[in-house]
């Protein structure tokens, strides 16, 4: 997996690729944990995301908790849309197409 990191001012984006499961949430988490504390919004961009495991959850939960609700889910998958609307998270994220 590849995260590739854009920032505009307060607002950052995190363009992830492959796949996102145990193997490779590090990858992200290293990512968040490099923030800025001026950071106000994220971008989590799912575009080339193939796959999304407990661990990839994980990570985009604590994103969530970090940024205080600040985070914007864009172009997720058919699959992993499925697994966030199973674990209950759907209703509490924003999505972009």
């Amino acid at each position: 997996m590849t995260v590739e990191k854009k920032k505009n001012g307060s607002n950052v984006e995190l363009i992830l690729n492959g796949w996102l499961d145990t193997q490779n949430a590090p990858l992200l988490e290293e990512a968040l944990k490099t923030l800025e504390c001026d950071t106000e919004h994220l971008t989590l961009d799912m575009t080339g995301l193939e796959y999304c495991s407990s661990a990839g959850i994980r990570q985009i939960v604590v994103a969530y908790k970090r940024l205080k609700g600040a985070l914007t889910l864009r172009n997720v998958n058919e699959n992993i849309m499925t697994l966030l609307e199973l674990t209950g998270l759907e209703p509490y994220l924003h999505f972009e197409p």
